[in-house]
């Protein structure tokens, strides 16, 4: 069996899960998303939690399984943490700095590359730290 996908899936209070036959929906404190899922992978809510089974031993059903799981278990946590990407970076002469909302990064080029964010999208910039 699969180890990703007979994992349960855990529901937070602040998240809404409605399942029907090839779809599943989401709702939750950042929003609200939807994704078809294949109609022969079974998902069920029960007490807090979503559980994933596939019919049967086939490759192709052992795949979808363990990606369905995934795919909705990243849903849940989508619409309850959002998106998160870190940054690591590291060298002599790399810099990051917030210049208002912008992002000013000094990564090896003739001059500062600076990214404006989209709607929604924040930038944030720890303190450096010394060795």
């Amino acid at each position: 069996m699969s180890r990703i996908g007979k994992r349960p899936i855990e529901i937070p209070s602040s998240v809404n899960v409605a399942i029907s036959p090839g779809r599943v929906q989401v709702n939750g404190p950042l929003g609200e998303l939807s994704q078809v899922v294949p109609q022969r992978i079974k998902i069920e809510q029960g007490d807090g939690e979503i559980v994933v089974s596939r019919p049967t031993e086939r490759g192709e059903d052992r795949a979808l399984h363990g990606l369905t799981r995934s795919l909705v278990a990243n849903m849940v946590e989508g619409v309850t943490k959002g998106f998160e990407k870190h940054l690591e970076i590291q060298g002599v002469g790399y810099r990051a700095a917030l210049r208002g909302t912008d992002l000013e990064l000094n990564v090896g080029y003739s001059h500062s590359v600076v990214m404006k964010p989209r709607p929604g999208i924040t930038f944030e910039v720890p303190a450096p730290t010394q060795v």
